[in-house]
């Protein structure tokens, strides 16, 4: 199933890894959020965990469909995520991001914090409180 990405830091438009691995084998990008995950600063990078009540903000994007697997495999490699590997900074899930206005919630790609990384942050990391790491 090709489902679109969401991003929410360095992938943004703007940031360090929009371009290099985005440009060019995108099309549509739009504001998204994800519900029930809240923002840690990396630092340098951030991570979504999963957490009742928080609100991640970034963008939707839609890979080019001849692109797509290409885009999905650069991307599992920048987020050091590899299918059932017990030591991934990332997961990849399936979630629901919410668009702006009456447009419907679309399924997306996510990558949050894999569960020890997601620990480690609630214990000791750094909320970015507003769910942007844009104005963090």
């Amino acid at each position: 199933m090709r489902l679109r990405f969401f991003v929410y830091g360095t992938l943004l438009p703007g940031e360090a890894n929009h371009d290099l691995f985005l440009r060019g084998r995108t099309g549509p990008e739009e504001p998204g959020r994800l519900n029930g995950a809240v923002l840690y600063d990396g630092p340098g990078y951030p991570y979504a965990v999963e957490e009742r009540g928080g609100v991640v903000y970034g963008e939707l994007v839609t890979a080019r469909p001849e692109r797509y697997g290409e885009l999905l495999a650069d991307l599992d490699r920048l987020e050091e995520y590899a299918p059932g590997a017990p030591h991934n900074l990332y997961e990849r899930v399936e979630r629901e991001v919410h668009r702006d206005g009456d447009a419907p919630p679309v399924r997306a790609w996510v990558y949050v914090a894999a569960p020890a990384v997601a620990a480690r942050l609630r214990a000791r990391g750094k909320l970015i409180e507003s769910g942007d790491w844009r104005i963090r």
